[in-house]
């Protein structure tokens, strides 16, 4: 497994990061930014946007390291639209609340696993993106 996917993990595991820390905070340094900055600008997005009905916390992270690394506009949307689109292809929504089943009472995907899911896409868009220039 890569190392920023188990850093992501870990972190989550940790029980100190919501889903979008440990997801923004294990590519931090991708950024320019510590640890702790990252854990701040991202504190907000867990539990998506903190009452379920936004989307899921792992993949604000995930599109807040996309904007601090790819700084063409378009590039950037193009770039946070296919992790979204893997990531529901893979989980069937992007919506923290249909992620965990309220109202359905089925859980598409743990929040352990959406960090997961949602840092490898985003270490593939890195990568794809680093390539490109």
């Amino acid at each position: 497994m890569n190392e920023r996917i188990q850093s992501a993990i870990d972190k989550k595991n940790s029980g100190a990061y919501n889903c979008a820390q440990s997801v923004a905070c294990a590519f931090c340094d991708t950024c320019g930014v510590d640890d702790a900055t990252m854990a701040h600008i991202t504190g907000a997005f867990g539990l998506g946007m903190g009452n379920m009905e936004g989307t899921c916390g792992a993949l604000s992270g995930a599109a807040v390291v996309i904007g601090m690394n790819i700084h063409d506009r378009m590039q950037c949307r193009k770039a946070i639209k296919g992790v979204m689109e893997r990531f529901k292809e893979r989980n069937g929504a992007v919506i923290c609340k249909e992620l965990k089943g309220i109202g359905t009472g089925k859980v598409l995907r743990q929040c352990i696993d959406c960090v997961a899911d949602a840092a490898e896409f985003l270490n593939d868009t890195l990568e794809q993106s680093e390539k490109n220039l």
